[in-house]
């Protein structure tokens, strides 16, 4: 038998546990979100998930913020997901070998006689050429549904509208994965300047705005402004034209290695000038070596160096900090961002050197953001993304051609915008009464589940029906915030897929 004293520092110890161990645990459990935190989730990503939802019980509105800033959230893409993507020719193979192949696809072309077999042959390469634009597209949104940092997704698509491409002009639709893949999502979160350089040297730039045909005595100043006016600087920065003219300068001979296989020769003088990443070539034979004035400041003619000197010159400007501080709190908090905030955030800018994290975290963490909580109307692609993180939550979808044609139908395709200047940021840009009309067919598609998602191409086996967004999610994180109209008009619902329609239509929905 124990000891006397020993029982009784047993039974004391039991007693202490039993006190203390209730304490303990529920100081382990993740405190429910405040409201404050939910509105916070959905302007961090395109609204909300099971998943999101999570991340932020666990880690806090902090830890979820810094592991995204950080880019630290790896997690895998769902496994049928990432399988999909990997059976996309447009994001696998050599971007090289694909140009190659159309090009001696389109020679092929040219041999043949006029007839049917030529006309075939035509057809099947635009059909090629537009099945790897979709899947581009395709993939841009599946990152955007299914991917853990979310934060990161809205800014690859924020960036992807600001340096806006075009898919339907010349071999930009071949180029657009690599432009994704290579110069927007490595630098999304990084500085600022390494992003503008990554997206100057993309192929699909090169070609969208000519700068590929650039060069000493035919001079082409396309991409020279609209780097200017809508990359960096605004049209109200006050660079003149001269300006713009002495950079078309600079970006002479900056354009595309040439794929006819034949080997280029370099005058030895030359040979150390040559610049060659990827696609992109910077070639000294039609690079105008003059010294140039940009921004009151003298570029000597060096090379490619002038490029490199020119883009940290022009984003060092306090113009590019205030302009670019206004274009992403207009995405995230307001059509017409509060100017305090504005200024916090170029102020961050010029700080930091451009370090986009460090911007985002300012936005982020900034008390504008929440005191617009449902003021800011989405856009079409973040309605369709959003509308599916909702109400399918997770679940992999196989045909990923409905969403495609939903925002066609809503006039925002994934690369369709054929000006540069991007779509619209703010909400007149999409709410005339046709745009709501359509909004509330594609919320009745998704919402009765006859739209296709689940149904891979080719096949006949019927989809899963339709979804149930009542979740354990949505009672704690969406219904306790919803407006009485639309809980009025959710009571109205005469069925399970009215009922998910009626909520997606809602302004509470459509407004974040």
């Amino acid at each position: 038998m124990p000891r006397p004293h020993t029982l009784h520092r047993c039974l004391y110890l039991w007693s202490a546990l039993a006190v203390f161990l209730p304490i303990l645990a529920q100081a382990a459990e993740p405190q429910p979100p405040s409201a404050a935190d939910i509105a916070w989730l959905r302007r961090d990503g395109f609204d909300l998930d099971t998943a999101q939802f999570q991340r932020l019980r666990h880690l806090g509105r902090d830890g979820l913020l810094e592991a995204q800033l950080q880019d630290r959230l790896r997690e895998p893409l769902p496994a049928a997901i990432d399988a999909l993507l990997r059976s996309y020719p447009a994001l696998n193979g050599s971007t090289p070998a694909l140009l190659q192949d159309f090009k001696q696809r389109q020679e092929q072309l040219k041999a043949m006689p006029d007839g049917d077999a030529r006309n075939q042959a035509r057809q099947d390469l635009r059909q090629r050429a537009s099945q790897l634009a979709e899947q581009t597209q395709s993939a841009v949104l599946l990152h955007a549904i299914y991917g853990p940092n979310q934060l990161k997704e809205q800014l690859v698509l924020f960036w992807l509208n600001h340096f806006s491409l075009f898919q339907g002009k010349g071999q930009v639709r071949l180029l657009s994965a690599d432009y994704v893949n290579e110069a927007i999502r490595p630098h999304a979160l990084g500085k600022f300047k390494d992003l503008l350089l990554a997206t100057l040297q993309s192929p699909a730039m090169l070609e969208y705005l000519d700068n590929s045909q650039n060069a000493k005595g035919r001079v082409n100043e396309n991409y020279a402004r609209e780097l200017l006016e809508l990359h960096s600087l605004g049209v109200a920065a006050g660079y003149s034209q001269e300006d713009v003219q002495q950079l078309a300068l600079i970006l002479t001979g900056a354009g595309l290695m040439p794929l006819d296989g034949r080997e280029q020769r370099w005058p030895r003088p030359l040979q150390p000038l040559v610049v060659q990443q990827g696609l992109f070539q910077f070639n000294p034979k039609r690079h105008d070596f003059s010294d140039k004035h940009l921004l009151g400041h003298t570029i000597k003619g060096s090379g490619y160096a002038e490029i490199t000197q020119a883009i940290d010159l022009i984003t060092r400007q306090p113009a590019c900090a205030q302009f670019i501080a206004r274009k992403l709190a207009q995405y995230f908090v307001a059509d017409e961002p509060p100017p305090a905030l504005v200024a916090r955030m170029a102020k961050t800018f010029h700080d930091s050197d451009g370090d986009i994290a460090q911007v985002m975290r300012t936005l982020m963490q900034s008390p504008e953001l929440l005191q617009s909580t449902g003021r800011k109307f989405k856009d079409p692609q973040q309605f369709v993304i959003s509308a599916l993180r909702l109400t399918y939550d997770g679940k992999p979808v196989a045909n990923p051609r409905p969403l495609l044609n939903w925002l066609n139908q809503l006039g925002q395709p994934i690369f369709g915008r054929i000006t540069p200047d991007g779509w619209p940021l703010v909400a007149s840009g999409w709410s005339s009464s046709g745009q709501m009309a359509k909004r509330f067919e594609i919320a009745r598609a998704i919402g009765s589940g006859n739209n296709r998602l689940f149904t891979a191409e080719g096949s006949t086996v019927p989809g899963p029906g339709f979804p149930m967004i009542t979740t354990p999610m949505y009672y704690q994180a969406f219904a306790p915030h919803l407006s009485s109209a639309t809980r009025n008009a959710l009571e109205q619902a005469v069925s399970p897929q009215e009922w998910n329609t009626f909520l997606l239509s809602s302004p509470d929905f459509n407004n974040r």
